[in-house]
């Protein structure tokens, strides 16, 4: 590696970015000595006047906010940063508004920050600001020794010896001080996301907040993607193999003078498109099913108990139709467990209740079946295992009480609050 270009390289890792650290600590300077005079008269009122003491303290929380704005437009301006910011009272400017801000967890974090950490942090900026300052000058020195009159340097020959010493102690300063600088601004953004920024708990609240939304993007995603997978097997597919199997069933009737083996052929292909047909009718079923999209739970509910052999009382009370993500939800929970039902039950009939109460759809299934169900024993994504994941998708609850010789009682609570 070429001595210049060795030089590059460890001057740009020295010096990067230090003129934008170096600006942050002399703006922030004003700032963290702004409660100085605050205190300085707390500690003047403490001698002289006892009963005027919570007056500074006051003026301190009423600054805050302001001192608060300054030090986001410091990071937001000289280092590209955005502090985070803390939750905040509702607004309003009547007393009861101003007393609830006075005694928000948030404005006290921000107070001492600005009147606790930011005169020690003060103190640190004049003592960075100082090494830069005696780094520049100390380096210099040659020049300001030109700058002295002719006659000085002729006198003190010894000058270039101490100016030998020095100008290499001002070089071991210039690096020195971009670490000095990085560890001051890495504690003061520290202090400063911890005490002006949102609280752990806050952080944790928004982190589930915004976890919650995307997840229930992402349902809505998928929710969709169902819809649009019916669609297309309803309109495209589906209809394709109904033109096969009408075609096949016509193509038998008419060819009277086929030879057998032709005809046992034709028999065997109209067979499974009908097959066909039913097993695609049996998916689209079970992804979503047009009724539901188009005249809600109750009568997407009453056609499925309708198909059922057993006999199946559906009572759908809902003034007000869900989401659709916690509709399909419901409508699966319901449709899935009548299959269990009748798969493996051995029940002789079937109740299916759907009600709203408060923010809350309840839903519950129960048949008169041998019982017997477990959903500790269930495993995998399919069965009771699977209704449950589905349930706690939507931050559901599901329940499945089954003891043997029955009855089952399914019951499952989704979450409607917007």
């Amino acid at each position: 590696m070429q001595l210049t270009t060795w030089l590059q390289l460890v001057l740009g890792r020295t010096f990067r970015r230090a003129g934008h650290r170096t600006a942050l600590v002399a703006a922030g300077l004003p700032l963290h000595l702004a409660v100085i005079p605050l205190w300085l008269w707390l500690a003047g009122a403490m001698a002289g006047a006892p009963a005027v003491i919570p007056l500074p303290v006051l003026l301190t929380l009423v600054v805050t906010p302001l001192l608060t704005v300054g030090q986001r437009r410091r990071y937001r301006a000289l280092v590209g940063k955005d502090l985070p910011r803390p939750a905040v009272p509702g607004p309003g400017r009547n007393w009861k508004s101003a007393v609830r801000r006075l005694t928000t967890r948030a404005l006290w974090r921000q107070a001492c920050y600005h009147a606790v950490a930011g005169p020690l942090l003060a103190v640190l900026d004049l003592a960075v600001l100082a090494v830069w300052a005696a780094a520049l000058v100390a380096a210099s020195i040659y020049v300001w020794i030109w700058a002295l009159p002719p006659q000085w340097r002729v006198t003190d020959l010894g000058y270039t010896t101490q100016a030998v010493y020095i100008t290499a102690g001002g070089l071991a300063l210039l690096f020195l001080g971009p670490r000095l600088t990085g560890a001051l601004v890495r504690l003061d953004t520290r202090a400063a996301e911890v005490l002006l920024g949102p609280s752990r708990a806050e952080k944790l609240a928004r982190r589930v907040a915004d976890l919650a939304e995307s997840r229930a993007g992402v349902l809505d995603a998928a929710d969709a993607e169902r819809r649009r997978i019916e669609r297309d097997l309803h309109d495209g597919a589906q209809q394709r193999l109904v033109s096969l199997a009408v075609n096949l069933g016509l193509a038998r009737a008419t060819l009277g003078d086929l030879p057998e083996d032709a005809r046992k052929v034709i028999d065997e292909a109209h067979r499974e498109a009908k097959e066909a047909i039913a097993e695609l009718n049996n998916l689209v079923r079970g992804l979503h099913p047009a009724v539901l999209e188009d005249r809600g739970l109750d009568a997407a509910l009453s056609g499925v108990a309708a198909r059922l052999p057993i006999p199946v009382r559906v009572a759908v009370d809902l003034p007000q139709r869900p989401s659709p993500t916690v509709e399909a939800v419901a409508y699966f929970v319901v449709s899935e467990a009548l299959t269990n039902v009748v798969k493996h039950a051995q029940a002789t009939r079937a109740d299916v209740t759907v009600e709203r109460i408060g923010e809350t759809l309840l839903v519950v299934v129960a048949d008169d079946g041998a019982g017997g169900a477990d959903l500790a024993a269930a495993v995998g994504g399919t069965g009771l295992a699977g209704l449950a994941k589905r349930v706690a998708s939507v931050d559901g609850t599901f329940s499945c009480r089954s003891p043997a010789g029955g009855p089952t009682v399914i019951t499952v609570e989704l979450p409607c609050a917007p």
